[in-house]
């Protein structure tokens, strides 16, 4: 278990969830959370999408629960019902929440908004809160959240709940490596796979207004769907004529999903010289590369996790300007287990929502 145990609770109160505790299996769950602080806001939830991110948690491929019955969700929607004393956020207020709640707002990587780089920092759930009062981060399947406000946001008035959902963390993800790496007029931009982060990827680039935008794929089946969402070419990447043409001609690849067949060479192939391959996806074995495949073209290898405050609120208002919005399917958040199993078996286009009761009072 973890050593970092609950300072304090607020018995007043319970939230109910579907927690894991190293299955694939939810169960029902109920816990005290902290009690509010000046800056805390208690979210009533209405949406919550499943993350891949979710799925490597709940069957424990990224590693084995340490600390007890773990409640997943990090694309977190809803409405403020209760505020600390020192927060901007008011009652009422349509809000989101993403994969981090906490931070301590002063090292290098918050003043430079990259908070998710902190060493204070808290996932939304599965995690320690670092601060005085301790305790352990819970997420979003369930009925109600307690979070900082500092990590939450407004949600733009165009953009509806269900769809605001998945912006918190494959919105973010995606945005956020393909603007700070210079997507846009002038620039060839690849992503590979066409799923939950890959379909959102496509529409950034558009956005961003880069001059082509390649969706790379496993499968022709999605090559319609991809123009769909504003691809300009489409590569099968079992098609080794296609892969041979498209070699060395993208400036920017954003890597959104993977195959355990897959060459990494081969897919880096596709970087043109001084170009920049971003993983966003996070495999859980160790990838390899033949240092040759970077060294030749001087290519850039490098991660990207979520993103910080400030570009959060900046892809909400890309999203909200250009239309960007993520397909989903929804499901009742009474039956969590179904929207699991819906994502682990590969079915959606291409994100799944989770709705809760509270959806109907929006």
């Amino acid at each position: 278990m973890s050593v970092n145990v609950k300072v304090s609770e607020d018995t007043s109160v319970s939230f109910k969830g579907w927690a894991s505790t190293g299955t694939a299996e939810l169960s029902e769950f109920t816990y005290h959370p902290r009690p509010i602080g000046p800056k805390d806001v208690e979210i009533e939830i209405t949406h919550c999408g499943i993350c891949g991110s979710d799925i490597h948690t709940i069957t424990e491929g990224w590693g084995k629960l340490t600390r007890g019955p773990v409640i997943p969700g990090h694309e977190i929607i809803g409405k403020v019902v209760a505020v600390g004393s020192n927060t901007h956020h008011k009652i009422g207020d349509l809000v989101g929440a993403g994969a981090m709640v906490d931070a301590c707002g002063e090292c290098k990587e918050c003043t430079t908004g990259f908070q998710q780089q902190c060493a204070q920092r808290a996932f939304t759930y599965n995690d320690d809160f670092k601060d005085e009062r301790g305790g352990i981060t819970y997420g979003g399947y369930a009925d109600r959240v307690r979070i900082n406000g500092e990590y939450v946001f407004k949600i733009p008035s165009n953009i509806p709940a269900a769809e605001a959902a998945p912006l918190l963390c494959a919105g973010v993800t995606t945005f956020a490596p393909l603007k700070r790496y210079g997507a846009g007029p002038g620039k060839k931009v690849g992503i590979i796979g066409i799923g939950g982060l890959g379909h959102l990827g496509i529409q950034w680039a558009r956005a961003l207004n880069a001059d082509e935008v390649v969706a790379i794929s496993t499968s022709d089946s999605k090559r319609e769907e991809a123009k769909t969402l504003g691809a300009t070419g489409f590569v099968n990447s079992k098609n080794p004529e296609e892969m041979k043409a498209a070699a060395g001609t993208l400036d920017i690849v954003l890597c959104t999903s993977f195959g355990e067949d897959q060459s990494w060479d081969e897919l880096i192939s596709l970087v043109a010289s001084h170009g920049n391959f971003i993983i966003v996806a996070l495999p859980e074995k160790p990838i390899s590369v033949w240092s040759p495949t970077l060294a030749g073209k001087s290519i850039s290898i490098t991660g990207s996790l979520i993103g910080g405050r400030e570009a959060i609120l900046e892809m909400l208002e890309y999203a909200s300007a250009k239309n960007v919005r993520p397909w989903i399917e929804k499901k009742p958040m009474s039956d969590a287990n179904a929207g699991v199993k819906h994502v682990m078996e590969g079915r959606p286009r291409y994100r799944v929502v989770l709705e809760t009761e509270a959806a109907t009072r929006l």
